[in-house]
């Protein structure tokens, strides 16, 4: 069984930071991908960024140039750090993993979801 877990949510103000942390865990032979998606209220779930197993990331258009997403290989953990935070970035956030568990399979596995609200 493998288990992704997110966590760093919370109230913060317009202007803010928040840094929110992803861990996979289970029977993993390898990860191939992490990356985060928000979804806000009668909003569709989209992609916020993601990274490669090669370490290529790419962003949503709307937060380029104020998140950065970055991983930790050895703790198959990946982190999301979120500058300039703004309201319209208010939404529950999940992270999602492409993991290998056996030699032929791959999995895609989704977060339990963590909530960020920007206001005042």
């Amino acid at each position: 069984q493998v288990h992704v877990v997110e966590s760093g949510g919370g109230l913060v103000q317009p202007g803010g930071s928040l840094r929110l942390s992803c861990t996979a865990s289970g029977n993993i032979v390898s990860i191939n991908s992490m990356g985060w998606y928000r979804q806000a209220p009668g909003k569709e779930r989209d992609l916020v960024a993601a990274v490669t197993s090669r370490g290529s990331p790419n962003y949503a258009d709307s937060v380029n140039g104020r998140f950065t997403i970055s991983r930790d290989y050895a703790k198959n953990t990946v982190y999301l750090q979120m500058n300039s935070l703004k309201p319209e970035d208010t939404a529950v956030y999940y992270c999602n993993a492409d993991i290998r568990v056996d030699w032929y399979k791959v999995n895609n596995y989704w977060g339990q979801g963590t909530q960020v609200t920007v206001s005042s």
